[in-house]
C-alpha cells in the first residue's frame, strides 16, 4: 500500500482507510442483485418477495457504509485521541452489523434453495450459479469475520502489526471472488432477459410482466420491506405466476437466439477473465475505439 510509505500524509492514509472498509461490500452488493435476479427468475419458491430483494439489503448496506465511512474518517483523526475512540467504536458497530446483515442473507439463500428441492425445480443451470453464489459468500464471510477480529484487537494487536494477515484474509479472498465472478459470470447461468422465468412444472420458461416497483425512490428507501404494501395486500396482485396462461411460452427458437447473441456468443476466454479478471484490456479497447470514433476527420 502506497499510504506505508508515507506515514506522514493523513490524505493517503485516509483514502487507503476509506477503500480498504469500503470496496469490500461492493461485491456483497453485486450478490444481492444476483440473488434477486435469482428469486426472480423462480419467484415462487422465493421466502420473501423477489422485487425488494435488492432494495432491502441495499438500504440496510448504505446505513452500514455510512457508519464505516464516519468512523474511518474519525479514527485518522491522530491530534484528537476522543475523536479516534469513537471512530473505532463506529467502526465495530459497523463491521458487526455488515457481519449479521450477510448471515442473513446468506441464511434467505438457503431457505431458498431449500424449497427449490422441496419444489424439484433445482436445474443444473440453478444448482451452478448458487453453488457460485455460495463459494462467494463463504469468501465474503471470511473477510467480514477477519475485520470484526481485527477491530477489536486493536492498532497494536496480532493483525495489525503482521502483514501477513490483511493479504491472506483480505486482499485473497477478493481477489479470488473477482476470478470467481469472473470465470463462471452469472449470465451463462440466468436467461438475458429478466422477464423470463422458470414454470411450476420445473421445466417451461415463460416471458411474465416481470418486478417493478413503481413507488419513488425515497420511498423505496424509506420502507425497502414496503410494510404499506404488505399492509394492502399488494403482494397477491405481483403474484403472476399463478396466472402462467396469461404469459407466453419461451420457444426453443427463442433460446437458440438468445445464446447466440451478443451478450451470450462473445464470451472473453477462460485464460482472459483469469489474467485480466476486471476486463482492463476491454475497457481500454472501448475508450480506444470511442476515442477514434470522436477524433475530426481531416
Amino acid at each position: 500500500m502506497v499510504s506505508s510509505f508515507h506515514t506522514n500524509d493523513l490524505g493517503l492514509y485516509l483514502s487507503t482507510t476509506l477503500l480498504i472498509f469500503l470496496a469490500p461490500p461492493i461485491y456483497a452488493g453485486v450478490n444481492y442483485f444476483i440473488l434477486g435476479r435469482i428469486l426472480g427468475y423462480i419467484a415462487y419458491a422465493s421466502p420473501i418477495h423477489p422485487g425488494r430483494v435488492v432494495t432491502t439489503f441495499v438500504a440496510l448496506d448504505t446505513l452500514v457504509e455510512i457508519l464505516t465511512a464516519q468512523g474511518a474518517s474519525r479514527v485518522s483523526r491522530f491530534d484528537k485521541p476522543h475523536e479516534q475512540e469513537i471512530g473505532v467504536a463506529l467502526i465495530r458497530a459497523a463491521l458487526i452489523l455488515l457481519l449479521v446483515l450477510y448471515c442473513l442473507f446468506v441464511g434467505l439463500q438457503v431457505w431458498f434453495h431449500r424449497r427449490c428441492i422441496k419444489a424439484k425445480v433445482v436445474s443444473p443451470n440453478l444448482r451452478g450459479i448458487l453453488n457460485v453464489l455460495y463459494v462467494s459468500n463463504v469468501l465474503i464471510l471470511i473477510r467480514n469475520a477477519y475485520r470484526v477480529v481485527d477491530s477489536f484487537l486493536g492498532f497494536s494487536g496480532y493483525t495489525e502489526t503482521h502483514e501477513w494477515c490483511i493479504y491472506v484474509f483480505e486482499a485473497t479472498p477478493m481477489l479470488l471472488n473477482s476470478y470467481l465472478l469472473n470465470i463462471f459470470y452469472p449470465a451463462i447461468f440466468l436467461p438475458r432477459d429478466s422477464k423470463v422465468y422458470l414454470s411450476q412444472d420445473g421445466k417451461t420458461e415463460r416471458r411474465g410482466p416481470g418486478f417493478k416497483d413503481k413507488r419513488s425512490f425515497i420511498v423505496t428507501i424509506i420502507d425497502p420491506f414496503d410494510i404499506v404494501g404488505l399492509l394492502q395486500g399488494k403482494d397477491n396482485k405481483t403474484r403472476f405466476w399463478e396466472h402462467e396462461s396469461h404469459w407466453p411460452v419461451i420457444t426453443a427458437e427463442e433460446k437458440a437466439a438468445a445464446s447466440q447473441s451478443e451478450s451470450y456468443g462473445n464470451r472473453r476466454p477462460s485464460w482472459d477473465r483469469i489474467v485480466d479478471p476486471f476486463n482492463i484490456t476491454g475497457l481500454l479497447m472501448n475508450y480506444s475505439n470511442h476515442r477514434s470514433a470522436s477524433a475530426p476527420t481531416a
